[in-house]
């Protein structure tokens, strides 16, 4: 074994590799074999804790583009909104592998989740939070500017950032939307719409939650720049 190959850095893990990226404590959080119900929970289990992991990275991203934003370095926010933005993207595209369970064997998985819900989410509860003081410092930015919400769009050619920086916000909130509806759809394929989750509330109830925005402020503004522009 070269001297290159010895692992140097502290912990568990018999290469350097495994050492800093903790696998040996990642890979104990799934449940073993002789633990499952049914198989798929290894599935569903890797799917949820992987989610968790990027929506980790993207509230932390935004939250530090939010103090950004207020220190007037829009550029460096714009690239930290993006890649929470592109965590989103993961995060749903993962839900594609939750539709390869059986809807009738997922019926065994749902005995062991107790009253686990999407609704406990640590990391979408951080999202909602982060979400909030990017708006304010957002709208705080560009009345610094002497612009309406209205302005940022119609000068956008002369405040370039800050277009940008209301295109990142809603491409944002537009990912959190499309998550939402597709996991509806996922929970509607897998255990059916008329029926009560695992905390007693309708499926139905999730379904409401696909209109919701962060920034519904930024999608009505279309309809008024629409609308200025129409002939008389």
């Amino acid at each position: 074994m070269s001297e290159l190959s010895k692992p140097v850095l502290e912990g568990e893990g018999g290469s350097d590799y495994e050492r800093y990226l903790r696998t040996d404590a990642l890979l104990r959080l799934q449940k073993n074999a002789d633990e499952w119900v049914h198989r798929d929970e290894l599935l569903f289990q890797t799917v949820h804790q992987s989610s968790e992991l990027w929506l980790k990275l993207a509230w932390n991203e935004v939250e530090e583009a939010g103090r950004l934003v207020v220190a007037d370095d829009i550029p460096a926010a714009l690239r930290l909104i993006r890649r929470a933005s592109d965590c989103l993207k993961l995060v749903t595209s993962a839900l594609d592998m939750l539709e390869h369970m059986s809807p009738w064997e997922y019926t065994e998985v749902r005995k062991v989740l107790g009253h686990g819900s999407g609704f406990d989410s640590p990391g979408f509860r951080e999202i909602r939070r982060v979400a909030k003081p990017l708006g304010d410092a957002f709208h705080a930015a560009h009345e610094r500017a002497g612009l309406s919400l209205a302005d940022v769009y119609v000068r956008g050619r002369e405040f370039e950032d800050l277009y940008q920086l209301a295109e990142q916000l809603i491409e944002f909130d537009e990912r959190v939307i499309v998550w939402r509806v597709r996991h509806f759809k996922v929970v509607q394929r897998v255990i059916g719409a008329d029926v009560i989750g695992t905390q007693g509330t309708p499926v139905e109830v999730m379904g409401r939650l696909i209109h919701h925005s962060f920034y519904p402020e930024l999608w009505d503004v279309r309809n008024d720049l629409t609308r200025m522009n129409l002939p008389e």
